[in-house]
C-alpha cells in the first residue's frame, strides 16, 4: 500500500497543474478581457518604479538615471535633518488622523440612517442628497470654501455680522484650516462611503431582523447587533486602506486652500514635494521625500493588517 500511495502523492500537483491549465483554456476570454488592466497596471504602476532610483542618485536631465552620479542615502537625509521636516511631519499627520477620525465614521452612520428610513422615495431622494457633491470637482469645492469664507463678501461672515460679531479672515488663519479642510472633506466624500456600507447592510439577511421584531427588539437593537456586525468586515478593510493612506493626502485640495498666511498648519509633505520637484526643480530630494513617504504607508498598512488578522477580524490578506 506504500508504494502505490508514493506516486499517487507526486503525481497531484501535476494533476492540479493539469486541470488548471484545462480551466485556464476553457476560459481564455476572461484572461483576454483581463490583459488591458494588467498592461495599464504594468505600465502606470510597475515602469515608473525604475524611476525611483533617482531618490538615491544626484540626477541630472542630461546623464539620465543611470548617468546621474549615486548618492546613496544623502537626500533622505537632507530632509530628516531640515527644520521643515517635524512640521511637515505635524501637520500631515495631524489633519489626516483628524480626518480618520472625525470623516470616517460619518459614512457609517448616515448609511445606518438611511438604511432604517421607511419610505423608498425619500430613501432615493436622501442618497441623491447626499452623493451629489461627490460630482463636485475639487477647484470648484475650493472656489466654493473661498467665496463662503470671504472675509468680505462670504456667507459665513455676514451671518456672523447680522449676529453683532467681527468678520474673521477664515483662509488666512492658520487655525481654521484644519477645520475647513475637514469638514468639506465631510461634505465632498461622505455621501460615497455611505453607499459602500449601504450595499453591505443589503447583503445582510432579512430573516435575521424578522427574528429580532418576533423577539421585541426595537430599531436600536437591531442595529447595534444586526446591522453593525453585518458590516464590521467591510468597516474593518476600509479602516485598513485608511491607515495605509495616513499620509498621504490628496495636495490639490491643500494647495488650493493654502495662502502665505496658513502655511503654518497647511504645509504638508505632497504640497512640499510639488513645491520642491517642479518648482525648485530638485527632482532627486523630492524623489526621496516621495518614496520616505511611501515606506510609511507601506509600514503602517502591514502593522494595521497584520493586527488585524490577530484579531481575527477581515484583513487584506
Amino acid at each position: 500500500m506504500s508504494r502505490l500511495a508514493v506516486p499517487t502523492r507526486r503525481s497531484t500537483p501535476r494533476l492540479r497543474g493539469r486541470s488548471l491549465n484545462r480551466r485556464a483554456i476553457s476560459s481564455w476570454q476572461l484572461y483576454v478581457l483581463l490583459i488591458p488592466a494588467v498592461a495599464y497596471i504594468a505600465v502606470f504602476k510597475y515602469w515608473p518604479m525604475y524611476g525611483a532610483q533617482i531618490a538615491f542618485r544626484d540626477y541630472n536631465p542630461s546623464d539620465g538615471f543611470a548617468g546621474s552620479p549615486w548618492v546613496g542615502l544623502e537626500h533622505f537625509e537632507r530632509f530628516v535633518e531640515s527644520f521643515q521636516f517635524e512640521r511637515l511631519m505635524v501637520n500631515t499627520l495631524s489633519l489626516n488622523a483628524l480626518g480618520l477620525l472625525i470623516a470616517f465614521p460619518v459614512p457609517i452612520i448616515l448609511a445606518l440612517i438611511v438604511n432604517q428610513l421607511q419610505s423608498e422615495r425619500f430613501k432615493k431622494f436622501t442618497q441623491s442628497v447626499l452623493y451629489a457633491p461627490s460630482f463636485i470637482s475639487v477647484v470648484v469645492v475650493a472656489g466654493m470654501i473661498h467665496l463662503l469664507f470671504s472675509p468680505r463678501a462670504g456667507v459665513v461672515n455676514h451671518a456672523i455680522e447680522a449676529f453683532g460679531g467681527d468678520p474673521v479672515f477664515f483662509m488666512g488663519a492658520p487655525e481654521w484650516f484644519r477645520p475647513l479642510y475637514i469638514g468639506s472633506d465631510i461634505w465632498q466624500n461622505a455621501g460615497f462611503s455611505m453607499i459602500i456600507y449601504l450595499a453591505a447592510l443589503t447583503a445582510i439577511d432579512p430573516a435575521l431582523h424578522e427574528a429580532a421584531r418576533v423577539d421585541g427588539a426595537n430599531k436600536w437593537q437591531r442595529i447595534r447587533h444586526i446591522d453593525i456586525p453585518g458590516i464590521m468586515p467591510v468597516v474593518t478593510i476600509l479602516f485598513i486602506l485608511a491607515i495605509g493612506n495616513l499620509f498621504n493626502l490628496g495636495f490639490e485640495k491643500v494647495l488650493l486652500m493654502q495662502t502665505d498666511l496658513n502655511l503654518p498648519t497647511s504645509e504638508v509633505i505632497q504640497t512640499y514635494v510639488y513645491k520642491a520637484g517642479l518648482q525648485q526643480a530638485q527632482f532627486s530630494y523630492s524623489a526621496a521625500i516621495g518614496l520616505f513617504n511611501s515606506a510609511i504607508n507601506l509600514t503602517l498598512l502591514l502593522t494595521f493588517n497584520w493586527v488585524a488578522r490577530r484579531a481575527n477580524q477581515s484583513s487584506l490578506w
